[in-house]
């Protein structure tokens, strides 16, 4: 039996300042915005080259959650995909290394927090 992590729901206090962040400034592909009904709304977004997406939204998750701590973006350069965020205004950390893995952190406006990762092969 296959079990993929496919969807994580953050919890975001403004929707509309969760995917301008997401889209505009760390380079997800918005998948769809959409408002079934009943007050819902769904914004699934995906980084680029992942099989995994996030979901932010209006009945989603409950707004006054804790964050979601330490989610890891596995990427082949960290200090360019540092750069990258940067450029768009993102504030990232500077580059750490952990004996060959290495890390740059950063976190969305409602505290939700991620790591670049780059491992070594």
């Amino acid at each position: 039996m296959d079990m993929r992590l496919e969807l994580v729901p953050l919890p975001s206090t403004d929707v509309d300042r969760s995917k301008a962040f997401y889209v505009d400034q760390v380079g997800f592909v918005l998948d769809h915005d959409i408002e079934p009904g009943n007050g819902l709304r769904v914004v699934q977004l995906t980084p680029p080259g992942s099989a995994c997406s996030i979901v932010v939204g209006i009945g989603i998750s409950d707004p006054n959650a804790a964050p979601v701590l330490g989610l890891h973006l596995v990427v082949d350069d960290v200090d360019a995909a540092r750069q990258m965020l940067l450029s768009t205004g993102v504030d990232v950390s500077g580059v750490s290394d952990m004996g060959g893995v290495r890390y740059a952190y950063f976190s969305d406006p409602d505290g939700n927090s991620w790591a670049l990762q780059q491992i070594s092969r």
